[in-house]
């Protein structure tokens, strides 16, 4: 069970949705508490600095959908702990072994041959 959901389908003008979508972003830039305004609302949302996003495009015979999604907890960020989805989607740090120095070489054998100088 979600503890709330809001959930509004409408037809739109591409400049309404223009406007939806700064009005979000507007929201967004605000943080912490912030009001967005949708349609005849306003919705409250405490929003951290840090997000998870999902962007979706679907094309299909019926037409184009484009899904926008901006994922963060419910709790303070000092006490939420990474999610399991997030800490599998996150590339851990690639470590590389460092090059020598000096590149090592193998010791050269060589034979002894006495010279035979003049005495």
């Amino acid at each position: 069970m979600k503890d709330l959901k809001f959930e509004q389908k409408r037809s739109l003008s591409r400049h309404e949705a223009a406007d939806q979508l700064e009005s979000l972003a507007a929201a967004l830039r605000q943080g912490e508490d912030a009001e967005l305004e949708l349609g005849p609302g306003k919705l409250s949302l405490r929003i951290p600095d840090d997000l998870r996003s999902e962007i979706e495009v679907e094309v299909s015979s019926d037409g184009i959908e484009l899904e926008i999604e901006f994922k963060w907890p419910t709790a303070p960020a000092a006490q939420a702990a990474p999610s399991k989805a997030a800490a599998a989607t996150e590339k851990p740090a690639v470590r590389r072994k460092s090059a020598p120095a000096v590149p090592s070489r193998k010791p050269v054998k060589r034979s002894a041959r006495k010279s035979s100088s003049p005495a």
